[in-house]
């Protein structure tokens, strides 16, 4: 996948996770293994229109699959691109971690450099 593809994914599974109906209606399938739309609108508070909507909002973050069975279709959890989300977070994560590493060796290099200065400005103002 190309780095604008990974970015379009990422976007797409973010902004279905927004609402937490989705993310409820993806922990419900995680744990049953699948579900109908009725099935999912006993478990929430809201209409079974509501929850189909739903589904397809996830359906194109490529979040849920859905296959017929006689007149309903039965929902089921894709990993695949949560993973691929995890993956861009834990590298979006690391690289502030080196960020907030490298700001944290200047300021204490600062502080070796002039032991004197105050190391929060205003601390004293406060005290007194």
């Amino acid at each position: 996948m190309t780095e604008d593809a990974d970015r379009d994914t990422v976007a797409e599974v973010l902004s279905a996770l927004a609402d937490p109906t989705r993310r409820r209606i993806l922990d419900i399938l995680a744990a049953h293994g699948e579900a109908t739309a009725t099935v999912l609108a006993t478990e929430l508070p809201v209409s079974r229109q509501a929850i189909v909507k739903h589904l397809a909002i996830l359906d194109r973050a490529g979040l849920v699959a859905g296959r017929r069975e006689g007149r309903e279709a039965r929902y089921t959890v894709l990993p695949a691109r949560l993973g691929a989300t995890a993956r861009w977070m834990d590298r979006v994560a690391g690289e502030w971690d080196t960020r907030l590493s490298a700001i944290k060796r200047l300021a204490e290099a600062d502080q070796e450099a002039d032991p004197e200065a105050d190391p929060a400005p205003g601390a004293d103002s406060a005290a007194g």
